[in-house]
């Protein structure tokens, strides 16, 4: 029994130790047509994400500073399982067309992805 609950306990660690850290992907940007960007860009590009296994977390305009000025841009924040499939969806052609659509209405000052902590 003692190494049945053993075996147990190095299998779960192990599991741990192999889950990959998800990946946030944060953007900046100015929207300049909100009406446009909401009718025509967000509703298109919004279930490319869920599709492709990422997340949104974050999507407002509504930032409080507490060292430094705050961005007057939207932040965007977005989770997913790993870079390749956030990578994948960057390149797939569903968002390189939603993309020119949200070029109309907005500019994207930053985006970047950072590893997060494994959980």
């Amino acid at each position: 029994m003692l190494a049945g609950i053993g075996i147990g306990a190095v299998a779960v660690q192990t599991l741990h130790a192999q889950a990959k850290p998800p990946v946030y992907y944060i953007s900046e940007i100015e929207v300049t047509n909100a009406e446009g960007y909401a009718k025509e860009y967000a509703p298109k590009v919004t279930p490319t994400v869920k599709a492709a296994g990422g997340r949104l977390l974050v999507a407002s305009d509504k930032v409080t500073a507490f060292e430094g000025q705050p961005p007057k841009a939207r932040i965007v924040v977005q989770v997913w399982d790993s870079m390749e499939k956030l990578q994948a969806w960057r390149n797939a052609p569903e968002y390189t067309e939603n993309r020119k659509i949200g070029d109309k209405y907005a500019k994207w000052l930053q985006s970047f992805a950072v590893e997060g902590i494994p959980q």
